[in-house]
């Protein structure tokens, strides 16, 4: 086995590089061993991340105690919730792209043998797993943690709660003091989003295509179990680096099959869609549209979990966590169970291990007796999206949808419509030109679509958009319809009052325009000048691809 890092410290020649090592503290002793690059997203932008340097000196620990010589470095991460509803969630996508490429070059640059990755917020966690793929040195993916719910007159809250408030406030539901109580009470602690959101949603995926370790998904950012749970992930990367197992031995096609499974059993955010294409396409797996609706419709939705649902990622920890989910999915031949995780077990050897026993419980329901007996991240085609666009539709009552389009070409003119109240029962609100490129960077819409549930009218109105949603999102909500705008989609070609048809049973998406009127419009379409011609968006921009191929950056593209 190849050992990377006596690249850097082996021979007369590298004399220099150890004096460097010397000056941080290390000795000939720590020289001797092999690197462990210890990666976390810490940062005080966010909730999800401010924890995370605490977490890796856990991880920096166990890789020591294990025998090797850790090395702690960071990356950027954004805060989704802070950039969202304003132009700053523009980068929010980019930085999956940069958490990848920065952990890359950090380590081929030193040499690191294998790697830990610690992340919190939503676009942290593929970005970390991405750059894991890519690398393809022993690595062992760790999740911060999510944040525990707050708690106000014996309800519990979370974020999203305090975003549809505001729809609420503004509607004249609630009054300003009602909405600051939320305020001041919705996020009590460290930790990520609560409900089964992008950060719990790729957190349970973790665990599910093998890249954590089994039970590391669900405990809380301040539960003492969790800073075990990352000296035990830095004990365990120590040991995958003696058997030489790697991110490409793990990530098979049935690996991701039982990440798509774990995505529909749970509820979780279409952004899972995203993250997973795009995960893929870094061990060179070809996944498809095609693939998740197959998965789909065989995939019970077993857990109650919010947004649509009603517990959080606290609630599911308390009786037992993902591997209680994925044992109910075992035991009735739902997994891939011979797939290799990083234990050096297969998933199956690793559930059989544990001490999973069923509670008499509400959270997480029989596969006999699901909640739906079917997956909830759909794939929809149709006129308006050629080349897919997705719902999610756990806790969405309805299955179809014909209303007039109200549309908008950027995020912000339809928050300002919403939150005058122009938004009317019927409507479908369109907003385009915030696709991958358009935007660029795929905005998530959360803070319109939580206006708009916050106002009564989550069950009355549609949306449909090239952009993004937050894992927070419930309605009947499209997103990354493909081609987008920006590349002369059908979406761009839409106006006011056009009838537009969303059937969840069929699995369509159809804008009722003839084809002639249609050529006509696109005679008259023209491309719009780019929002960005300099600087890391306008990069962005000019490399992305489409949604449908999970919005990845490539200069073969």
């Amino acid at each position: 086995m190849e050992i990377s890092s006596r690249n850097v410290v082996e021979g007369t020649a590298r004399a220099p590089h150890r004096a460097m090592y010397k000056a941080m503290g290390l000795s000939d002793e720590d020289l001797s061993k092999q690197f462990i690059g210890v990666c976390h997203t810490g940062n005080e932008a966010t909730p999800c991340n401010i924890h995370l340097p605490k977490l890796a000196l856990k991880a920096k620990e166990g890789v020591s105690d294990a025998g090797a010589t850790p090395r702690e470095f960071s990356t950027i991460a954004v805060s989704d919730g802070i950039a969202m509803g304003h132009e700053g969630m523009k980068s929010s996508l980019i930085s999956r792209e940069v958490i990848a490429d920065s952990i890359e070059l950090m380590v081929r640059a030193h040499q690191y043998d294998a790697l830990v990755g610690i992340a919190g917020c939503d676009k942290s966690l593929p970005g970390t797993m991405m750059a894991m793929a890519r690398l393809n040195i022993p690595s062992v993916f760790v999740y911060g943690g999510t944040i525990m719910p707050g708690m106000l007159d014996g309800k519990e809250l979370t974020v999203v709660d305090v975003y549809e408030a505001v729809g609420a406030c503004d509607a004249g539901q609630i009054t300003l003091e009602a909405l600051k109580n939320i305020e001041n009470t919705a996020c009590p602690n460290a930790g990520s989003c609560g409900g089964m959101f992008t950060a719990n949603t790729m957190a349970s995926i973790s665990e599910a295509i093998g890249l954590a370790l089994p039970g590391s998904a669900s405990p809380p950012a301040e539960d003492d179990r969790r800073g075990k749970m990352v000296y035990d992930t830095g004990v365990a990367c120590a040991k995958l680096l003696e058997m030489n197992i790697r991110p490409k031995e793990i990530l098979s096609f049935e690996a991701f099959e039982n990440a798509i499974i774990m995505l529909n059993s749970v509820g979780g955010s279409t952004n899972g869609i995203l993250h997973l294409l795009a995960l893929a396409n870094e061990v060179g797996i070809s996944l498809s549209y095609d693939d998740f609706e197959r998965i789909r419709k065989k995939t019970p939705h077993l857990a109650d979990m919010k947004p649509g649902g009603n517990y959080v990622m606290n609630s599911l920890d308390k009786i037992g966590g993902i591997p209680f989910v994925l044992k109910k999915l075992l035991d009735k031949g739902l997994l891939n169970e011979n797939c290799m995780t990083v234990t050096g077990k297969t998933i199956k050897e690793n559930l059989v291990s544990m001490n999973i026993t069923e509670t008499e419980q509400n959270i997480v329901r029989p596969i006999e007796n699901p909640i739906h007996s079917v997956g909830t991240a759909v794939i929809l085609k149709g006129s308006l999206a050629p080349k897919g666009a997705v719902i999610k539709t756990a806790g969405v009552e309805i299955t179809k949808f014909t209303g007039k389009a109200r549309v908008f070409d950027r995020e912000e003119f339809a928050f300002d419509a919403v939150s005058k109240g122009g938004i009317d029962e019927g409507d479908v609100v369109v907003i385009r030109y915030e696709g991958p490129k358009g935007g660029p960077g795929m905005r998530e819409m959360l803070a319109t679509t939580a206006a708009l549930v916050g106002q009564g009218l989550g069950k009355k109105v549609a949306m449909v958009t090239d952009g993004r949603f937050s894992g927070g999102t419930r309605g009947f909500m499209v997103g990354h319809v493909a081609p987008e705008a920006y590349v002369g989609g059908p979406i761009a070609l839409v106006k006011d009052g056009d009838e537009i048809t969303i059937d969840v049973e069929t699995n369509g998406l159809n804008l009722h325009v003839s084809e002639e009127e249609l050529q006509n419009r696109r005679n008259q379409w023209s491309q719009p000048k780019p929002n960005y011609t300099t600087g890391a968006l306008a990069k962005y921009a000019t490399l992305v691809g489409s949604a449908a191929n999970g919005a990845i950056t490539s200069p073969n593209l």
